[in-house]
């Protein structure tokens, strides 16, 4: 029995185990109290109502006063338990000026690096914790499959393995050697689960899946994140054949907590429960709506003012007990007590600020992430525009034309200075961030010259006819209006361009067609900008010059025709910070192309979905007007180089870790590992950091699968004129397929390993084995 009347708590003594201290402060607390609990509300207004009077347990979007003065008020409340501080901290610290801001997730993805993004959390972490805040809504594990959807940007791309291995490794990251290091905050696995399977890319519509495929594709990088630790999971928007996730007791207890045993904290997204009321419509109120959600199994409930209310008076009809609420609190209690809150809060400190937030070194791997995260789509041999064998270099005058070569908050993307689905918080400092045309003036040689020429504009905005404001209080984006092409502006870029020996054309998407409700109903590019690249375009081919176009685009969008006679195309994503210097250096010749696609790109809206992963079957291999295979592949991206990938070898391992001779390929068993080997040959005269991929392919399956799937990659640095073996070990117990009822086995059989620079066929080497 807890002695309330001892001198010092229990709950406040650090001494005791967490458990302890979770049943003696839940002994204490009154109804009201575990209620506020189970709150996470806005931090701009009403702060000492919030804190005194509904005992909310979280908070977010808190300015550091905000933070300072939440801390006093936490002081003056009975029991004095400290508030867990939460921000989208997605790319880096976007709500903190000058913190660094990374390339974001779909960017960073296409460096295939997981030490990378480590080091990136790492500092992200570091960062936000000076200021206050114990908690990150990252990384998000989303499979990005239409390309419409407005959140690819926030995703690691399309292929479950390579998503599980950088979210896991953002983990790490955020949450370092453990939650009680003041320099650690809390990572969060988001949003589970299936929410990007939209209808028609259209962001938080029902998810038509069947238990099976969540298994198969959409559960496995969330299960890898549960065990490796992840201390929350945020929820979908969407529903799933007629029930919210928020209500989702095979997903949230059968599957998370039953399956995985999962024992951290569960998160809504913002206002989920609310939403049940106000727009999907299955809840007549908030009673009703607080008492499901509480049922199902949720944690802490975001940005739902109504909840309180709503549970309370549950509570009071009998449809929730006190012991219902005890399991969340708990929960909740259990990572405030392995944070250490209660006796550090972590206020913002001042000296950490001045000496942790965006400091050189941060600022030195942000230009790491930039360079590794650039992907060649094409080159004729244009690029590198600095002679490999001179140290003299004959002048050249570039032109540089776009609206996004010289934009520093488009080039940093979404969750950026805040973020485009709640507005601008504010713009990064101008000193922060090195565009394109900066990156070009610092880099290039003294007599060379970069003539630049916006050519176009994007879009203007409109207030949305349905009004300001959602029914839940947050802002409704701006209608965006597509910019016609100006004839003045396209004259500006077609002197800059035919006053020059090279083009480059650096166009893309800006913030008000990213992010949530803001998906697209086709992927061309927007405003003026396809008729700037087909003046541009023109002029160099009557001239015979080169043209070369950056595409700083958050996902993959497609290029108008006049792009098939460029002699170069590079992806930029959302480069970061450092990106504009990044993509000179690349341009130049300075730094090495390294980037691999982790997303298709479709030539045309029409071919949704272009994944490469999809299931076998269907009727023919293309449209009748159109192919099925997309522009460029998963996986795929060039370098200056060219790296011949040799005979490769596949090997069975013994006990021992080393190859078996007496083993045969044609008996393999479920618990054997492999080893795939193949020799790379750099031909050319420039080093290559080559991202070796290995797939398999499963010849006869008892249900219907994937032609091929990622199991496998690493990176291997080759020397011009020399040779590098790369090895890739495979568990064949991660040879699996989900069955007919439900259970991921792996089938007797044959299979294939497909070995190679990219997912395309035609790229890879094929070996055999059989699986008795």
């Amino acid at each position: 029995m807890t002695d309330h009347g001892s001198a010092t708590p229990r709950y406040l003594d650090p001494q005791a185990g967490i458990g302890t201290r979770i049943d003696d402060l839940l002994s204490r607390m009154s109804v009201e109290e575990k209620v506020g609990q189970l709150m996470q509300l806005d931090a701009q207004h009403d702060l000492e109502h919030k804190v005194l009077d509904i005992h909310v347990g979280s908070i977010l979007h808190a300015s550091p006063q905000n933070l300072v003065e939440a801390a006093e008020l936490v002081q003056r409340t009975r029991l004095g338990i400290p508030l867990i501080v939460g921000e989208d901290c997605i790319h880096g610290y976007s709500f903190w000026p000058g913190a660094t801001i990374f390339p974001t997730q779909l960017t960073m993805a296409a460096s295939w690096n997981p030490d990378l993004l480590e080091r990136s959390a790492r500092i992200t972490a570091v960062e936000a914790s000076a200021t206050g805040v114990h908690w990150t809504f990252s990384p998000v594990l989303c499979i990005a499959r239409d390309l419409r959807w407005g959140r690819v940007d926030e995703t690691f791309g399309e292929d479950p393995l390579l998503i599980g291995t950088l979210a896991a490794a953002m983990v790490r990251g955020y949450q370092g050697e453990g939650l009680d290091d003041p320099t650690s905050i809390l990572a969060t696995a988001k949003h589970f689960a299936a929410y990007s399977e939209t209808q028609g890319g259209r962001d938080a519509s029902e998810a038509d899946i069947s238990h099976r495929k969540m298994r198969s594709w959409f559960l496995p990088p969330f299960e890898r994140v549960a065990k490796a630790g992840c201390s929350t999971f945020m929820l979908g928007y969407q529903s799933t054949d007629g029930i919210p996730i928020t209500l989702n007791r095979w997903l949230l207890n059968d599957v998370l907590r039953g399956e995985w045993g999962y024992q951290g904290m569960l998160v809504t997204d913002w206002d989920n429960v609310g939403r049940m009321v106000w727009e999907q419509n299955i809840q007549p109120d908030y009673k009703h709506a607080a008492a499901a959600a509480i049922k199902a199994g949720n944690d802490m409930i975001m940005s739902t003012p109504g909840f309180y209310e709503g549970a309370l008076d549950a509570f009071e009809e009998g449809m929730i007990e006190e012991t219902d609420l005890d399991a969340p609190v708990g929960r909740i209690l259990r990572l405030k007590f392995a944070l250490g809150l209660f006796e550090n809060p972590r206020i913002p400190d001042q000296t950490r600020i001045a000496g942790d937030i965006g400091t050189p070194e941060h600022t030195e791997l942000n230009l790491e992430a930039a360079r590794a995260s650039l992907v060649l789509l094409s080159n004729d041999g244009t690029l590198p525009l600095l002679p490999t064998h001179t140290t003299s270099p004959a002048p050249r005058t570039i032109a540089l034309v776009g609206p996004l070569a010289d934009d520093p908050n488009n080039q940093l993307g979404d969750w950026a200075g805040g973020s485009g689905q709640v507005g601008w918080i504010h713009e990064e400092p101008r000193e922060t961030v090195t565009t394109v045309l900066d990156g070009l003036r610092n880099e290039i040689p003294q007599d060379w010259d970069v003539r630049y020429a916006k050519g176009a504009d994007i879009l203007t905005l409109e207030s949305d006819p349905a009004g300001a404001y959602f029914p839940d209080g947050q802002p409704r984006p701006p209608v965006q209006q597509a910019c016609s092409p100006d004839p003045a502006m396209l004259d500006e870029a077609v002197s800059a361009s035919e006053a020059a020996d090279v083009t480059i054309a650096v166009v893309g998407d800006v913030i008000e067609l990213v992010g949530e409700g803001r998906s697209t109903a086709t992927l061309e590019l927007f405003g003026a900008q396809n008729a700037l690249l087909e003046a541009v375009s023109e002029s160099c081919k009557r001239r015979g010059k080169p043209f070369i176009i950056v595409l700083m685009a958050s996902k993959p969008l497609i290029l108008p025709s006049c792009a098939e006679d460029a002699a170069a195309v590079i992806w930029a994503g959302n480069p970061g910070m450092q990106g504009g210097r990044a993509l000179a250096e690349l341009l130049l010749g300075k730094i090495e192309p390294k980037g691999r696609l982790p997303i298709s790109f479709a030539r045309h809206s029409g071919q949704q979905p272009t994944y490469y992963n999809q299931i076998r079957g269907q009727h023919g291999l293309r449209y009748a007007d159109l192919t099925q295979e997309p522009a460029y592949c998963f996986g795929q991206g060039l370098s200056y180089s060219t790296v011949e990938y040799q005979t490769a070898t596949l090997d069975v391992l013994g006990s021992d870790g080393e190859i078996d001779p007496s083993r045969s390929l044609d008996d393999v068993h479920a618990d054997d590992t492999l080893r795939a080997r193949v020799t790379l040959h750099n031909t050319g005269d420039r080093q290559s950091l080559e991202t070796v991929q290995l797939y398999i392919h499963d010849v006869v399956t008892s249900v219907s699968w994937a032609n091929k799937e990622l199991k496998g990659f690493t990176q291997v640095l080759v020397h011009p004129g020399e040779h590098a073996t790369s090895t890739i070990d495979l568990s064949v117990a991660d040879c699996t397929l989900v069955d007919a009822e439900e259970r991921r086995v792996v089938e007797n059989g044959d299979f294939e390993v497909l070995i190679g620079s990219s997912s395309k066929d035609s790229d890879c080497q094929t070996l055999k084995f059989t699986v008795n």
